[in-house]
């Protein structure tokens, strides 16, 4: 990870959250997308020490279809009237000789639990930080489990990040 050492803001216009699941009993894929209310990267020296703050908007869930992308912002699951914010705090990185680990907590819900983002890539060039990271969240370890059989009980989280120094 070389990276410039300072505070990155997060560009929302320019930052993709997508996920990908299953329904229907594992039967059939899903994906879609949430959006990024606000965020900033810490790159530290030592890199290991850096940090990073992003608030996504739990109402923004979307997959395209309305009746489905209603229910899930509902009660039901994410309840998005009374926790409108779905927060994610990496508190240190973790680097190998394969890949960069950031290891923080999701909060879904008030529900806060472990988050391990592995990054795929990471750029800093002429003052823009642009990262690829992926993680699986299991939706029942926020206490989301109700209709079990009707919506996948693991996501794939994809994050295209933009951020400027």
């Amino acid at each position: 990870m070389n990276a410039t050492p300072g505070v990155y803001r997060i560009v929302p216009e320019a930052t993709k959250i997508r996920f990908t699941t299953r329904h229907m009993f594992g039967l059939f894929p899903v994906a879609g997308s949430f959006a990024l209310d606000h965020g900033e990267v810490r790159i530290a020296e030592p890199a290991t020490d850096s940090t990073i703050d992003a608030v996504v908007r739990a109402d923004s869930f979307a997959t395209g279809i309305a009746v489905r992308d209603h229910k899930v912002k509902s009660d039901v699951y994410l309840d998005a009237a009374a926790h409108p914010k779905i927060v994610y705090r990496g508190e240190r990185v973790e680097l190998s000789a394969d890949a960069a680990r950031v290891h923080g907590t999701l909060t879904v819900r008030g529900v806060t639990r472990p988050t391990v983002l592995t990054l795929t890539s990471l750029t800093v060039e002429d003052g823009v930080l642009r990262a690829r990271a992926e993680t699986t969240v299991d939706r029942y370890a926020f206490g989301l489990t109700r209709e079990k059989g009707m919506t996948g009980r693991h996501f794939g989280i994809f994050l295209t990040v933009t951020a400027e120094a």
